[in-house]
């Protein structure tokens, strides 16, 4: 199956941590596609810092929790930068790695959700996965990732 990933990265050198989290996906899960990096404001969270982020694709015949689980253990390699505070808010950090999409059917569990619940509000995912797989179906809206990105860029949902 494709999955459609999301690096993001507010602290410290940005690039540098991008290049060393997509080194790391390269060498769990074999080739990859990039998009372009995107700049962006932090989303749900006040911050002075902007994040960097970069989409990948990549095939994996691994499940979409074991997926997640290979994924969270590159950040915890990367970075010991907590997400979030322990509040539950969002926190700066040097690598956020998520899964937005992928070409399967949708997934949902308690710590998972594919699409990304957030993707059509996120113009910093969007960008990249319309970059990526501009053809790419929302099952829940059924847009294509370039109409949703369109949509969010012209102020709809």
């Amino acid at each position: 199956m494709k999955y459609y990933l999301n690096l993001g990265s507010n602290l410290g050198n940005r690039r540098l941590h991008l290049t060393r989290a997509i080194k790391a996906i390269g060498e769990e899960f074999g080739s990859y596609e990039a998009s372009d990096m995107v700049e962006s404001a932090p989303w749900g969270f006040g911050s002075t810092n902007h994040f960097a982020n970069i989409g990948l694709s990549i095939c994996s015949d691994l499940d979409p929790e074991e997926v997640l689980r290979t994924l969270q253990r590159i950040e915890r390699t990367l970075s010991a930068t907590a997400h979030r505070h322990s509040d539950g808010s969002y926190a700066d950090r040097e690598i956020d790695i998520d899964i937005m999409a992928s070409d399967g059917p949708p997934y949902e569990s308690e710590t998972l959700r594919i699409p990304h619940r957030h993707l059509p509000q996120r113009d910093f995912f969007l960008r990249p996965l319309a970059q990526l797989a501009p053809d790419w179906h929302d099952p829940v809206s059924g847009k294509t990732a370039m109409q949703m990105a369109k949509d969010l860029e012209n102020g709809k949902r």
